[in-house]
């Protein structure tokens, strides 16, 4: 199919209200779907400071100077990392089921999510067999190259 006419048929679903276009041309087959773009935001954990003492609270301890910080803990198993910068989708079109929950069974080569990156959508397969351990993305969630995905165990 000519880039020209590709570029039209993403340009009129854009500027339209339908959210989902397929075309056959010979052999040649393209399907654009719009998803609403939601703004993704990274996201930063912030922690609480330990309370303070009173002095009339005997239960609450003061911290000592060589007290522990302990990191989180690292997830165990297998992580599927992203292949590409992109828009993350846990389902095939908005409101339809999520291709994998925790907990599920996974075959390799079964499709874990779709990756959106410059108006096309991209099926992410397990690339190992086991049971899906965290899901370590939020729906509509901004990602990077390389970044963790799915841990499977």
């Amino acid at each position: 199919m000519d880039l020209r006419k590709l570029k039209t048929l993403i340009d009129l679903v854009a500027e339209s209200g339908v959210s989902e276009l397929e075309v056959t041309e010979g052999e040649d087959r393209v399907r654009i779907v719009k998803h609403p773009a939601p703004i993704a935001s990274p996201t930063q954990q912030y922690y609480a400071p330990a309370p303070a003492a009173s002095a009339g609270s005997p239960a609450l301890a003061t911290p000592t100077v060589n007290s522990e910080v302990t990191a989180p803990a690292e997830p165990t198993g297998h992580a599927v990392k992203s292949p590409m910068v992109g828009t993350f989708y846990r389902s095939p079109t908005p409101g339809a089921e999520s291709f994998v929950k925790i907990g599920d069974s996974v075959k390799e080569g079964q499709t874990l999510c779709i990756i959106e990156a410059m108006k096309l959508l991209n099926e992410i397969e397990s690339d190992k067999s086991g049971v899906v351990k965290e899901i370590l993305c939020e729906n509509g969630q901004g990602i990077e190259f390389g970044q963790a995905l799915f841990i499977i165990g």
